[in-house]
Parts: structure tokens; sequence; C-alpha cells
């Protein structure tokens, strides 16, 4: 490994980039994750910023139940998503749809199109309690780069 790789490895281990993908929600969470990046609770000290590319991607954060609208997008967002990657279901939709849930146009929970890594639930979820789900999607995403080195 070149110097530059490992300065590139390093540094990326220190500051993963979030994407942040809504598939149908009512707001509630998205509010809470974009509280989580302002200077109230200011989640950049740890190092996660957001990107605006899945390709740039480290952790995706999923909100919202999965609807046949953006079924589709979600797959093709994933796929984007450079390995390794880490999958963070944000609240209580993505698991079970939760009041949506039997509805005509929710396609099921997050599980049946990507393995998830961290859930963060409630609804909305707490900031504290989002900031502690991307602090150990980052601690699962440091243990995936070590696995891919052997």
């Amino acid at each position: 490994m070149s110097v530059l790789s490992k300065i590139i490895a390093d540094s990326a281990s220190k500051s993963p980039w979030i994407y942040h993908i809504n598939t149908g929600s009512c707001n509630g969470c998205d509010i809470e994750l974009v509280a989580v990046l302002t200077p109230r609770y200011d989640a950049e000290r740890f190092g996660f910023k957001l990107t605006g590319s899945p390709r740039h991607a480290d952790i995706v954060v999923v909100s919202g139940p999965i609807t046949t609208q953006s079924e589709e997008r979600l797959k093709r967002t994933l796929e984007q998503v450079p390995e390794p990657k880490c999958v963070v279901s944000l609240g209580s939709c993505p698991q079970s749809g939760n009041v949506f849930k039997g509805s005509y146009s929710i396609e099921g929970p997050l599980e049946k199109y990507v393995h998830v890594d961290v859930t963060v639930a409630g609804c909305t979820p707490k900031p504290e309690a989002v900031i502690e789900g991307l602090y150990k999607a980052a601690g699962i995403l440091k243990k995936k780069r070590e696995a891919m080195k052997k």
C-alpha cells in the first residue's frame, strides 16, 4: 500500500460520510437527522459529514417506510454505495412500516432489501439516539474495512 493510499484510508476511517435517503417518511426523522448535524448537537465533531451522492457515502441512513414509489430508487441508491458500507435504519418506519403498515403502497421493511447494520428506534428518535446509532455504525464500518484488508 502506497503512502497516499494509507493516508486516504486513515482519514476515511475517521470521517465517515453519510448519505440520507427518505423512502416515504413523514419527515420527522429527517428533521432529527438534520438537527444532529447542526451546531446544537454537532455530530460533525465526531467526523460525520453529510454527502449529496451515494457514491461518496460510507453510511446510508434510511428513513420512512419503503413505498412502491421509492422501492426502485432505494435499490439503485444502495447499489451505488461502495463497499464496505453500513446501513442505518432511522425510526420505526423502515423496520415495521409503523402507522403506515398495511397500506396498499407499503412494500415492506428495509431488511427485505438490504442487511441493516444499525437500527435507531423511535418515532421520532431523539437526537442523542441518532448520534449513538451513527457512532455504532462507524464502529461497524471500521470492522468491515479491517476485514477487507485481510
